[in-house]
């Protein structure tokens, strides 16, 4: 199956890194809002990027906070878009999915972004999970 790459902005981008290393020593996390297509499948564009609290406060897990969830989900509303989008960092291991990750993807439409901090350089990745199988999808990021 063939998935929309995931678009950024260039200042989109920067955002989600700040984020993760604001975030350091704990992992970091937030959603991203966007437009889905006729089979709710993310179009890949990416309308906000919102960064949001690690209720676990963990360097190991993440959950995202449920205000802020909230919160992004009735912003989303009142423009027509949904979010389509979690990341969180790894902090000492690769952007790539953890079985913690796999277990805790719940909806099988969202774009789940991994950034790796244990390089000076963060590396961004981003895949689709659909019932366990994890397939990465590109990463697109554009000048403002």
């Amino acid at each position: 199956m063939s998935f929309a790459p995931l678009r950024l902005q260039s200042n989109q981008y920067q955002t989600i890194i700040d984020h993760c290393l604001d975030g350091f020593p704990c992992e970091a996390c937030g959603l991203l809002v966007g437009s889905v297509d006729k089979h709710y499948e993310p179009t890949g564009e990416i309308d906000s990027v919102h960064p949001c609290r690690n209720a676990d406060e963990s360097t190991r897990t993440y959950t995202v906070d449920s205000r802020d969830l909230l919160q992004v989900t009735r912003q989303a509303d009142e423009n027509n878009l949904q979010i389509v989008s979690v990341w969180h960092s790894h902090t000492h291991t690769e952007a790539y999915p953890s079985e913690t990750d796999v277990r805790q993807a719940l909806d099988p439409s969202w774009i789940y972004v991994l950034v790796s901090l244990r390089n000076p350089q963060p590396e961004v990745r981003a895949y689709r999970i659909k019932t366990g199988q994890i397939t990465e999808i590109d990463v697109i990021v554009s000048p403002e």
